[in-house]
Parts: structure tokens; sequence; C-alpha cells
């Protein structure tokens, strides 16, 4: 069986974009990559929710990948965007095409509130492509709502599940009972908005796209080194700027700006339909950034 992930965390990837037409900036996905591996994360997630999968047709993806792969030595966990087996099988093709053995686990969503169906969509997968799965349950954007005691039926019955990603509110009562019945890690995301009651409750670490990685890092490590007060005190200077980024609807604009402005990608765009940034949060934004440690500004 696939191994499980390791511990920590695992940065999920934005897909700059450059110009009206929303093409994929190679450069500065390149750049990006570089910082989340000089930074120490555990690995990172790519084409996931906030890497806007679901808006790039296949030889972008492909694109992603490729850039990806070719600039950093991290492991990969890679999302797939269908709720569907056959169209889910089309997009891992790809992933185990360009990723190869570099692939941790294929990040699958949830795609019934059945907990049978789910493990037979699941094992499928894992059957057709010999990956390790990372069960993602995100209502948010699956609209497929499972309730924990199911989910964790499913999850038993998947012995190639290598993780699970837990992002259905509220989510550290989830997480509790997930890794008390589970023996595969699970992680937070969210943008690390309950990431401290995440780790109380067992999470392994976390796994989502908040512009300062460096601060999802300092909070596992202090959990790590000295308990729930080491790491709020590690995680405190960060927290406005989590919490201004978790607003509904702009939350992937507001994310993608303060990485253009920490100097990591060129431009800030998200494309259509998603909400791009009004104008008016941009003092506040910059107020954010400026609170953050001098070290990661």
């Amino acid at each position: 069986m696939p191994e499980k992930l390791a511990p920590g965390v695992w940065g999920v990837v934005a897909t700059p974009f450059l110009g009206s037409a929303f093409e994929v900036d190679e450069p500065s996905l390149a750049r990006l990559v570089e910082h989340y591996e000089r930074i120490g994360t555990t690995g990172l997630t790519v084409l996931g929710v906030f890497g806007e999968a679901a808006r790039l047709s296949a030889e972008e993806r492909r694109t992603v990948l490729e850039t990806v792969v070719d600039t950093v030595d991290l492991p990969l966990v890679v999302g797939v965007t269908a709720l569907a087996t056959a169209p889910v099988l089309e997009e891992a093709r790809l992933v185990r095409e360009v990723v190869g053995d570099r692939l941790a686990g294929l990040m699958v969503q949830v795609n019934s509130p059945d907990p049978q169906v789910v493990a037979a969509h699941l094992n499928a997968v894992h059957e057709a492509t010999g990956a390790g799965i990372v069960v993602q349950d995100y209502p948010e954007t699956s609209r497929v709502a499972i309730r924990t005691a199911d989910l964790v039926r499913a999850v038993r019955a998947v012995p190639s599940a290598v993780a699970v990603k837990a992002e259905a509110p509220p989510t550290p009562a989830a997480v509790a009972r997930l890794t008390a019945e589970l023996d595969v890690p699970v992680f937070g995301g969210l943008g690390g908005l309950g990431l401290l009651d995440e780790l109380a409750a067992g999470a392994a670490g976390a796994m989502t796209g908040f512009s300062c990685p460096e601060g999802l890092i300092a909070c596992v490590q202090a959990w790590r080194n000295g308990g729930h007060d080491a790491a709020r005190e590690a995680y405190l200077p960060y927290l406005p700027l989590v919490n201004f980024e978790a607003q509904a609807g702009i939350g992937l604009a507001l994310r993608k700006e303060a990485i253009r402005r920490r100097g990591l990608i060129m431009e800030s765009g998200v494309r259509p339909p998603a909400a791009q940034l009004p104008e008016a949060l941009v003092p506040q934004l910059e107020r954010h950034l400026a609170a953050l440690p001098e070290e990661v500004r």
C-alpha cells in the first residue's frame, strides 16, 4: 500500500496568471514553489481549489505540473476536480504521466453522502492508477455533505488512503473524530483558520493556501516543540491576515494579491467567474501585511 503522508505543512499552490488572457505564468509559478521549498514545507499540493484547477484546460494543468516537477524536489499531492469516476481517471492519467513516482497522493473529493459509494469510487481510482488517495471533504466546493461518521466508514474501506483533508466546518470536531477512529493522518485546510484547534484535536498539520505559509510552519513546529501555548504565540502575528483572507467569495483574490505584494508572483489575477479584489480592501490588506514579522514581509 502507498505510504501515508508525512505530517507538517503541505502548501497548496496558487496558479499565477498573466495578462487579460490569463495565461499560466510559468516563471512566477517556479518562483513561488521555490519559496515553499526554501521555507521548509513538507510537500506541495498542486491543482487544488486555491490553484483554480477547475478553470484550467488539460494542457494548462500539464504546464503547471511540469513546471512544479522541474523546479522543486518536494513530494507532491495533486488534486483532481471531477466527482464522477470516469473523469477523475482521465485527470489522473495526466497526473501520473507528468508526476510519476513524485506523486505522494491523488487528492480526490468526497462525491456522495453514502460511504459505500465514496469507498467504491476511491477504490476504483486507486485500482486504475496505483496512486495513494488523499480524501478531501470540502462541501463548499463539491456541494456534497457527508456525516463524519460516514466519512470514517468510507475511509476505513479504502486501504490506499494516505490522508484525509477535513474542510467541513466545524473542522476541530471532525478532526477529533477522524483522528480517533482512523489510522491515516488528518490535515486541516480552509486557509489555516482553525489550525490551532485542529492541532489540539489531533491534526497532523495543515494543507492549505494561506499567503504566508511561514506562519503555518511556525505554528505546527511550535506545537510539536512546546504545545498549545507555544503554537498560539507563534501563530498570533498571522491570525489577523488568516481571518482577513478567509472572507467568503473574495478569499482567493485576497490571497493572490498578498502573494503578489510579497514579490512571489508577477500578477494577482483570478480567472472568472472568481470574484476580483475590491479596491476598497487594498489598504486593509496592506496594513495586515505590514504587521507581519519583518522576516516574512
